[in-house]
Formats: C-alpha cells, sequence, structure tokens
C-alpha cells in the first residue's frame, strides 16, 4: 500500500509539468493533432466573429474539450495496443476501431453543438 504524501506544491508542479510534456508530444507526433487543432481555431473564429452568447461559448468549449480529451485517450489506447503485441489480432483491431469510433462520436456531437450555435447566426 502507498504511504500516504502530504500535499506539496512542488509535486503539483511537477504533475503539471508531465500533462504539458503530453501534449507537446502529442502535437509532435499525431497528425490528428493538427485537424483537431485547425477545426478549434475555426470554432474560436466563428465564436468571435458571430457573437456568440457566454452560454452557447460554454457549450461549445465543452464539446471541443471532450473532442480533444477523446482523442488524447484514443491516442493512449492505440500506443497501449501497439506495446501490447505487435502482431496483427482482431481483438486489438477491435479495441483500436472502438477506441476510434469514440472520437468520432464525440466529433459529430460537437459538430451538432456547433450547428445548433452557428446556424442561427448566419
Amino acid at each position: 500500500m502507498k504511504k500516504y504524501q502530504p500535499f506539496s506544491l512542488v509535486a503539483r508542479a511537477k504533475s503539471f509539468g508531465y500533462a504539458f510534456s503530453g501534449i507537446k508530444t502529442f502535437f509532435k507526433t499525431e497528425h490528428n493533432a493538427i485537424l483537431h487543432m485547425a477545426g478549434t481555431a475555426a470554432v474560436m473564429l466563428l465564436s468571435v466573429l458571430l457573437h456568440i452568447s457566454t452560454i452557447e461559448a460554454a457549450i461549445l468549449a465543452i464539446a471541443v474539450g471532450m473532442v480533444w480529451a477523446a482523442e488524447l485517450f484514443n491516442t493512449c489506447i492505440e500506443k497501449i495496443m501497439d506495446i501490447v503485441s505487435t502482431e496483427r489480432k482482431p481483438q486489438i483491431k477491435f479495441i483500436k476501431d472502438l477506441s476510434a469510433a469514440a472520437v468520432l462520436v464525440t466529433a459529430l456531437a460537437a459538430a451538432i453543438a456547433g450547428l445548433f450555435v452557428f446556424i442561427p447566426k448566419l
């Protein structure tokens, strides 16, 4: 059992450092990160140009954040599966396909949210 560690600002700072390192690596190694960044930039630009409300901005921020989180988890799952086996196995393909599908589902939901926000303003 892990020994109790008191709260430490130094430890918290290190954990943020690890997270930022992960984001940096994600952008360096994953092509989909560029696509998501382009989509995020488009949402931000439209939001400013169309003067969306605070509530609409919050909805879009949550939707965009969910897509980013899904893509990060998908990347983790794919990398883990690559470690588990370098062979082509139907079970691993299934896991990777489901993980990719989760990204697609969140991206479609975000796109629908965007349509609800932006279409009435166009």
